[in-house]
């Protein structure tokens, strides 16, 4: 593959006209997508920046993968994605990206304590939702216009929509290491993927999943 991967045609959408949803998601071999015991000198968790290597050792060999993985108009994301915290939020915490997040687009973050929305520098904005998966994914679309919804993560948010059906195309960036235990994709069984698409360089392995419904 020389060029971007391009969303495959939507099967969890319920119209033509709606662009997919998709995840791209760094994981290791053994299927975690982040290490035990996330804190604030562990963001990913423990040993969670082995999966991340190719972004910032290796970007123009996986340039495609990169330029996709920033091509949404808008995210979705786990509170534990956004910050370390639990429970009532802390008003002092924007993010674990500073004030430019990478984003440069809206982004919806799931979370049982209602927060007033963040708008940051480059087009970023955070806005919290109360109501559940589904609400955070309608106001997706509606600030997403034509173009895709991601998926961000963490595992358990992208294992939410994988099991409501609500995801089209699943895109694993397989980093060959081992992390033994953290968050674990696929937390069930019953999913049924088509491969579209592989290839890989000296750091991750990328397949490229149609999510069949």
């Amino acid at each position: 593959m020389t060029s971007a991967p391009q969303p495959a045609a939507s099967s969890a959408s319920s119209s033509a006209t709606l662009p997919p949803v998709m995840s791209g998601v760094s994981v290791s071999v053994d299927g975690f997508a982040a290490g035990p015991r996330q804190s604030l000198d562990h963001p990913i968790g423990e040993g969670g920046d082995r999966l991340h290597r190719w972004m910032f050792e290796q970007p123009d060999a996986n340039a495609a993968e990169i330029a996709a993985l920033t091509s949404a108009g808008a995210y979705i994301m786990g509170r534990k994605m956004f910050g370390p915290g639990r429970g009532p939020w802390d008003e002092n915490w924007r993010g674990w990206w500073g004030e430019d997040p990478p984003y440069h687009a809206p982004v919806f973050v799931l979370t049982h304590h209602a927060r007033d929305r963040l708008t940051m520098q480059g087009g970023t904005t955070f806005t919290f939702v109360t109501d559940g998966i589904q609400a955070a994914l309608d106001q997706a679309r509606a600030a997403a216009g034509d173009r895709p919804v991601h998926i961000a993560g963490g595992a358990a948010t992208i294992n939410q929509y994988l099991a409501a059906g609500l995801l089209d195309d699943l895109w694993l960036h397989i980093a060959p290491v081992t992390l033994g235990e953290g968050e674990r994709l696929f937390s069930a069984g019953g999913l049924a993927l088509e491969p579209t698409d592989a290839r890989h360089t000296k750091l991750v392995t990328h397949v490229r999943y149609r999510v069949l419904h």
